[in-house]
């Protein structure tokens, strides 16, 4: 009971929403170190990721802005667990690529709408430069792949138990 107490009234905390936002600052710097400081270059699936980490980042903004507005907080939860889904499945096309266990057509185009180009407007962060096959290891042998699966699960996992301690405790209220 006291437990899910703590998972219901996380939200409205600020240490909640600004370790997302920190989480997400840490990835997408460290997927900058490895690109720029490193020289590894990305792939179709590093940059649609480095967009899940954007989303996060933003989702993570919005949560704390309006961690007193419950159903706008709602909507926040939500889009974490949401965001977390999305990691997650690249995640695993990434893995799955790097495994040999997905085959997936890895071109060199991020699938967006015209008017939302980002490679061009900004190269430095979303121009893909190779394609798919490997990420670079990270620590102690373990891939980028590995880790972004690992943690995308663990997102998932705490996004939903969070919105579900969150619904529940609304519900009982």
């Amino acid at each position: 009971m006291y437990q899910s107490h703590i998972l219901a009234r996380l939200p409205t905390e600020s240490r909640y929403w600004v370790s997302l936002i920190l989480l997400s600052i840490i990835l997408l710097s460290t997927a900058l170190f490895f690109q720029h400081g490193l020289h590894q270059p990305p792939c179709v699936m590093c940059i649609q990721m480095r967009l899940w980490v954007i989303a996060l980042f933003i989702a993570g903004v919005s949560g704390l802005l309006t961690r007193d507005m419950p159903v706008a907080n709602l909507v926040s939860q939500a889009a974490v667990l949401g965001i977390g889904i999305g990691m997650a499945e690249r995640a695993y096309m990434l893995l799955g690529t790097e495994r040999g266990f997905v085959f997936a057509d890895c071109g060199f185009s991020l699938g967006l709408p015209e008017w939302l180009a980002l490679e061009q407007w900004f190269p430095a962060l979303f121009r893909i430069e190779t394609s798919c096959g490997y990420t670079p290891e990270i620590l102690f042998g373990i891939t980028m792949a590995e880790s972004l699966m690992v943690l995308s699960v663990i997102l998932v996992l705490a996004g939903g138990a969070v919105l579900l301690s969150g619904l529940w405790g609304r519900l009982r209220d």
